[in-house]
């Protein structure tokens, strides 16, 4: 612009017609050379600026780029996460029953008045009836001097007899047996209130087309404590919360754990493929996400697999030829529950691995269908992070009294899942089955739901398990309801769970839940991800036998505890209710 009114005005001064003029003087034309001048100068110094100005504005545009492409590099890595405040009320009923290390004493005792081995007096308690087994120990010093008389040939009721009892108990205490044992009373407990905080934080990175990281790290923990408080009492499997399956899923501490982190590459080949790698997402599989009021499903398999694992999937997508069943996806899985490390050839140990297939054979909006099944080869009796008590060492004064790990066979694991959704109500049906293969038997003489030293052979467990849950979403409310069952033998594989104090879906009995989510009126959520609510629920358990999410040791009819050789480590549940209250903030 400047440059054309420069122009126009030297053309103006050329075009002039100068014979209508006077010719100027001398001063005239010095004083006009003086205001060009002057103009020109001002010319140039607008030019400059202009120069400036453009210049300022090519480096703003670098900025500009530059910002871009951080931004761009920034944006390959995405956070989400969600946060959970928990209030759970408790109350829970326990059998009587004898204790494993009461029943460890009994034996020592017999151990030193008659100098049989173990197996030797299990196989002598054999030969009496449980009440008969019960008297025993209740009366241990009358009746092991009852047992040596009986074997010299004197006979309870005759004279001879009741002349030599006196004296055949005082050896009887002489060897230090001067009491018999009790069974452990039952007992209520109750947890009036515990408050727990959960925050968990959700990382994706975009690695290249095909290839991207997941992860996500957690903290658990009780108000007040850096600990877990629900480790006491008769919850067995919280007692091993250190368990690398249960890592970051019961309270603990403070500490932020690493829950999830694994990598997946896509279209491995050019094909509908892919291959992950990692710490696995398995974890509130479906159909937790109805009860835990997430949109979308929440880990690979069946909730009957509650279990943190690592391990690594090769998988395949293609679409289905019928439309009502949509997409499938089919997995080989792979996974490690316990590393054996080196150990000597003559007390080898095998690692602890799992392997198996899962299916989505339905996948279309809210209709979803798997089948899962695997094998849990070389099974442990104790994970890694726990101690477990040898009752029978500490009693006889053997060993470290600490039990030592080994292989106990191989667990065999079947389930399925169909949701789908009818207008506002979801509904789901599962089952599972499961199968032990016993081929080894640790030192206190447990195998795969086995003990004093038996061979149980293989054993078939079933679970079934059902809900719907009712959305008013007017209202902002969602009504849900559940259902399950489990027969003697029947091993989840769930030490991951959700339920504070009890896994249900390990429970051999009954166990029903009711619960409604509330989605609070917080205003307009900045997030597609992003939600707010609140859940209320109430859980009823009925036990019919011990042992629930637990592959060690026989499991027990309920109410036939009052039999010494029916001893349990930990106190058998009857029944519980638990009541919880949640509040929650996904983002």
């Amino acid at each position: 612009m400047v440059k054309k009114t420069l122009a126009l005005f030297l053309a103006a001064l050329l075009l002039a017609p100068a014979t209508p003029f006077a010719a100027p003087s001398t001063d005239d034309l010095a004083r006009q050379i003086d205001q060009l001048t002057q103009q020109l100068a001002a010319l140039q110094e607008q030019l400059e600026e202009v120069r400036e100005n453009t210049d300022y504005n090519s480096d703003s545009v670098e900025q500009l780029e530059s910002s871009a492409a951080k931004w761009d590099e920034q944006s390959r890595i995405r956070f989400s996460g969600d946060y959970r405040f928990r209030m759970d009320y408790s109350d829970t009923d326990t059998k009587a029953y004898w204790g494993a290390g009461a029943i460890a004493g009994a034996v020592r005792d017999m151990q030193t008045v008659t100098g049989y081995d173990v197996q030797s007096i299990l196989g002598m308690m054999n030969g009496y009836s449980a009440a008969e087994r019960k008297g025993m120990i209740e009366n241990l010093p009358a009746s092991l001097a009852q047992m040596g008389l009986m074997q010299m040939g004197l006979m309870p009721g005759t004279a001879e007899f009741g002349a030599a009892f006196p004296s055949a108990l005082a050896a009887v205490n002489a060897a230090g047996v001067v009491n018999g044992y009790s069974m452990t009373p039952k007992d209520t407990y109750e947890n009036d209130i515990l408050y727990t905080n959960r925050f968990r934080l959700g990382i994706t990175a975009d690695i290249s087309d095909n290839l991207e990281f997941k992860g996500r790290l957690a903290m658990y923990k009780a108000w007040g404590m850096q600990s877990n408080p629900t480790d006491v009492g008769p919850y067995m499997m919280n007692q091993f919360y250190e368990m690398d399956g249960a890592t970051t899923r019961q309270p603990a501490d403070s500490v932020l754990r690493v829950d999830r982190a694994y990598i997946n590459w896509t279209n491995v080949a050019g094909l509908p493929m892919w291959f992950s790698v990692g710490r696995r997402p398995t974890t509130d599989g479906p159909p937790a996400q109805l009860r835990m009021n997430t949109p979308e499903r929440m880990a690979t398999p069946v909730n009957f697999m509650d279990y943190a694992f690592d391990g690594a999937t090769l998988g395949a997508l293609f679409q289905n030829p019928i439309d009502f069943m949509g997409y499938s996806k089919i997995r080989f899985c792979y996974g490690r529950g316990f590393e054996a490390g080196p150990t000597a050839q003559a007390n080898e140990l095998d690692d602890m691995d799992f392997g198996g297939l899962s299916w989505d054979i339905i996948n279309k909006g809210a209709r979803f269908m798997n089948i899962q099944s695997f094998m849990a080869a070389n099974i442990v009796n104790v994970p890694d992070g726990v101690t477990f008590t040898n009752p029978l060492e500490m009693a006889l004064g053997t060993g470290d009294g600490t039990l030592n790990t080994a292989n106990l066979g191989d667990i065999y694991h079947t389930s399925f899942v169909y949701m789908d959704k009818y207008t506002d109500l979801n509904y789901f049906l599962a089952g599972g089955w499961s199968r032990t293969d016993p081929d080894g038997v640790d030192e206190m003489g447990s195998t795969l739901l086995g003990s004093w030293w038996e061979n149980p052979g293989s054993k078939d467990g079933y679970c079934i398990y059902g809900g719907v849950r009712y959305d008013l979403d007017d209202l902002g409310l969602k009504f849900g309801l559940e259902y399950n069952y489990g027969t003697k033998n029947w091993i989840s594989m769930t030490p991951a769970h959700d339920d504070m104090t009890q896994a249900k879906l390990a429970t051999r009995g009954h166990v029903g839940e009711v619960y409604l989510i509330w989605d609070l009126p917080v205003g307009n959520l900045l997030s597609d991800k992003a939600m707010a609510f609140m859940r209320l629920g109430y859980q009823h358990y009925e036990f019919e036998y011990t042992g629930s999410g637990n592959w060690l040791g026989a499991p027990v009819d309920i109410d036939k505890l009052s039999d010494p050789l029916n001893a349990q480590f930990f106190a058998p549940i009857d029944k519980m209710d638990q009541v919880y209250l949640t509040m929650e903030a996904w983002f």
